[in-house]
């Protein structure tokens, strides 16, 4: 009855983590939406702001009781399945994105900018009526976007200082929702390096990414709780806008001597319809929320 209960528990948890596995894999498409749409976005929160290094130390005094207890605040069966859920889609989309960079970089590259931009448009569109002072901060952060584009991210290289700051940032924006963390990757010039490494499974670059973004994770979770609590609307403004003005690098790379402008405008409507239809099905299952919490109410 209880292994029964667990996978009844645990199947669902790791079906999610491949949905956001496959999400996080795909600039401008963010995991952590998937997490915050599926219902699990407060108990990931929640479990990685509990992990504690005071863990190794319990271990080491053998004092059990206390790092069971630990085990529980953090959830720990649940982080093992869904990450075990997100690594496995890890493995297999990352041969299918670098095919698709390889074999079609103008129409893949298009694909991109459509969805860093209609998904830059949903993210601040609710801000304007709730915060003034969002278009400033959405300019300002176009003009860092911007800025971050022009200091050339390839002349950084793939060292493991450069993969271990690269995965700091990324695994960090990978849990914010409409954040996508395989875009920030991109920008540092390393998405396609790390997505050969995953396929080749060279564990030295992949443990330097990790490395960096677990540490980014166990760092940053506390801050961005706090910061959404009282500053969302102006770090989401800033987080747009930096999307938005270092989509140029993806246009840039789509916009090449020999590109086709008919496949260029085609795959960038297919990336925002993809988004729009994303928005759409969230919009109708709020609907059918709110309406439900109508009916029982009554």
């Amino acid at each position: 009855m209880q292994i029964r209960s667990f996978f009844a528990e645990y199947i669902p948890v790791f079906v999610k983590g491949i949905l956001m596995g496959i999400c996080d894999i795909i600039p401008g498409v963010s995991g952590g939406t998937v997490a915050f749409i599926s219902g699990i976005y407060g108990r990931l929160i929640s479990a990685v702001a509990h992990v504690s290094p005071l863990i190794i130390y319990d271990l080491l005094k053998w004092d059990l009781p206390a790092f069971r207890a630990r085990l529980l605040q953090m959830d720990v069966v649940f982080l093992f399945v869904l990450l075990a859920g997100i690594g496995s889609a890890f493995l297999i989309a990352s041969r299918i994105m670098l095919w698709f960079l390889e074999e079609y970089p103008v129409l893949t590259n298009g694909f991109f900018f459509g969805l860093i931009l209609a998904s830059s448009v949903l993210l601040f569109a609710p801000l304007p009526h709730r915060y003034k002072g969002g278009y400033i901060f959405l300019i300002l952060g176009i003009i860092l976007g911007l800025f971050i584009v022009m200091l050339n991210p390839a002349a950084l290289g793939h060292s493991y200082p450069v993969l271990f700051i690269t995965g700091f940032i990324a695994l960090c924006a990978m849990i914010l929702p409409g954040i996508s963390g395989a875009y920030i990757t991109l920008l540092m010039n390393q998405y396609e390096y790390m997505l050969h490494a995953i396929k080749i499974l060279n564990l030295p670059d992949i443990s330097a990414y990790l490395a960096g973004g677990v540490l980014g994770i166990l760092t940053f979770t506390r801050l961005l709780k706090y910061l959404l609590k009282y500053y969302h609307d102006l770090i989401v403004a800033v987080l747009t806008g930096i999307m938005l003005g270092s989509s140029k690098l993806l246009l840039d790379r789509a916009l090449e001597p020999a590109a086709s402008g008919s496949e260029l405008i085609i795959s960038v409507i297919a990336g925002i319809l993809v988004v729009a239809r994303r928005f759409d099905m969230e919009f109708r299952n709020n609907l059918l929320k709110s309406f439900l919490k109508l009916k029982k109410n009554e």
